[in-house]
């Protein structure tokens, strides 16, 4: 435990940890290994952003699940025609949205499949912007969180535009911030196995920095749990508080709001994918475990933390709150990607719902917006117990 113990101490003292030390961690088998790193990263978490557990009112909105790829992982994308595809028209969009800022969404989060077909008079990009334009003239005030690296890159590529000029031309349309998504292990190594048709690590890094440098904030995440290695989830880890350190040294106007760990779903995953993983839904314990050492090695860079009930489950997420996080993510409303995958945790979340599982652990609760503002009161709701 000497180890161990020095490096949790070092990380404590405000110190940051190398590589090599966060794999370490990762290592350690332990019972009281891990309930030490646990203690510590908990401990980091109040350090940095406090008891207070925050959670967003949004919703998930997927306006296509045609897709010209084929992830190894993805049971959500279709060709187009087949059964089980779909492709939301203008009112189907103004429809879904308005009954989330009905419900007290403050946000929307809107992705899709890489449909071929989705253009204006032969343009890629007018049809995104007629997507952004249809939401922001109905409801201006919504923020809206949309469109990953991978959409920006299909863009660019199917308009033979610069990555630059798709994420200005979305940003003055009304794009607030970007979903981290897509970023899968930037190892391409394993994104040759698990989706050789994605980006590469290099143009994803290169988009969110992009991004920063224009004044968008994006998210970060990290599918876990698959055929990727520790050393391999910590290289992961480096290269986003890299962009943290770029984006702070450049004096970026945005940057990093938060990170997120996906664990593996692969009920609906490719056979020789599902066997060569060992299991189909996530590893609880290792999750958490990576979840703490994220915090650790992250430290100040990225301070907000966040788990995915849909894939952990409502009771995994809020134990995940111990291991590190202090934010409990979003109401959604409405989930299909990993849901489709065979995920168990649901697709809706009601806010008394979550402000029930973070006052369960004793915590207070208090609703955020999208870029960490606290929205509603200008006081914490503490959990009241007897």
């Amino acid at each position: 435990m000497e180890e161990i113990s020095a490096i949790l101490q070092q990380a404590l003292s405000g110190s940051e940890i190398t590589p090599d030390q966060a794999v370490s961690l990762l290592s350690y088998q332990e019972p009281t290994a891990i309930a030490a790193i646990k203690t510590t990263a908990d401990q980091l978490r109040q350090q940095q952003v406090g008891d207070i557990v925050t959670y967003v009112v949004n919703r998930n909105l997927n306006f296509t699940n045609i897709c010209e790829q084929h992830c190894g992982f993805c049971a959500f994308r279709r060709d187009a025609g087949s059964d089980g595809a779909f492709w939301l028209n203008s009112e189907q969009i103004l429809e879904k949205t308005a009954d989330a800022v009905s419900r007290g969404a403050t946000e929307i989060c809107m992705q899709g499949g890489l449909n071929p077909h989705a253009k204006i008079n032969g343009g890629s990009l007018a049809y995104y912007l007629q997507l952004v334009e249809t939401i922001k003239r109905a409801f201006p005030a919504v923020h809206l969180h949309a469109f990953s690296p991978q959409e920006i890159e299909f863009i660019a590529r199917e308009d033979h535009l610069s990555y630059e000029y798709v994420l200005i031309s979305l940003r003055d349309e009304g794009v607030n911030s970007l979903p981290g998504t897509a970023a899968e292990i930037l190892d391409d190594q394993v994104r040759k196995i698990i989706c050789p048709e994605k980006i590469n690590s290099q143009t994803w890094l290169e988009i969110i920095s992009t991004a920063h440098r224009l004044g968008i904030p994006t998210t970060s995440t990290m599918l876990s749990g698959h055929i990727e290695t520790p050393i391999q989830q910590i290289q992961h880890l480096e290269k986003l508080k890299r962009l943290q350190q770029v984006a702070q040294e450049k004096d970026y106007p945005a940057s990093i709001t938060e990170f997120i760990i996906l664990p593996f779903v692969g009920e609906q995953a490719p056979k020789a994918l599902r066997h060569r993983v060992g299991r189909i839904q996530p590893d609880l314990k290792e999750t958490l475990r990576l979840t703490a050492v994220a915090r650790i090695f992250l430290g100040k860079w990225i301070p907000n933390h966040q788990p995915s009930w849909v894939k952990l489950g409502l009771n995994g997420a809020t134990e995940a709150l111990q291991w590190g996080c202090n934010d409990l993510g979003g109401t959604l409303m409405e989930e299909h990607i990993t849901s489709m995958a065979g995920a168990t945790g649901g697709t809706c979340m009601e806010i008394e719902t979550l402000q029930k599982a973070i006052a369960g652990i004793g915590r207070a609760y208090r609703q955020r917006s999208t870029l960490y503002e606290y929205l509603e009161h200008n006081w914490p709701i503490y959990a009241v117990h007897g």
